[in-house]
């Protein structure tokens, strides 16, 4: 289960700052990849908490590929995310700020799957056509995404 589980089996429910990454993956028809996720039945990017001795980048990269099985190649830095903003408190009821570094991709192979123990399905979604139940956190991060992306196209 990793770094964290061991830290909350210390702790309990109690709020941590929880250090991660997440990659909003774009593909050629500026679709944005989505996973729903199975805990809390939000549709968020690729995303995830560090390891110990893990760099954001490879943070990043794990977790798209464990999530999605796709690979990551050439990452931007889309935005970080700390803050107030960012307290969840997830169904079992562990509490969290977010300390996060976001990257965008454009460059990707594999084979898409799902990683059923965290993700019940994800699609490639129209950035104007996105699904409705998206995570708090995910609403921010495609807005900037939206930013970015329209940048790109001038």
């Amino acid at each position: 289960m990793g770094y964290i589980f061991d830290i909350r089996k210390k702790l309990g429910h109690d709020p941590i700052i929880l250090t991660g990454s997440g990659v909003v993956v774009v593909n050629d028809r500026n679709e944005i990849l989505l996973g729903r996720r199975t805990d809390n039945g939000y549709w968020a990017y690729p995303a995830g908490s560090m390891e110990l001795a893990e760099s954001f980048e490879e943070c990043a990269r794990r977790e798209v590929e464990e999530e999605t099985g796709l690979l990551c190649g050439d990452l931007e830095l889309l935005m970080i995310r700390s803050g107030k903003d960012t307290y969840y408190e997830y169904p079992n009821q562990d509490k969290v700020y977010f300390a996060v570094v976001i990257y965008i991709c454009f460059d990707y192979s594999g084979e898409m799957k799902v990683q059923e123990e965290e993700v019940i399905e994800q699609a490639f979604f129209p950035i104007d056509a996105l699904p409705e139940n998206l995570s708090p956190g995910t609403v921010i991060v495609i807005e900037k995404a939206k930013e970015f992306l329209a940048k790109m196209n001038k």
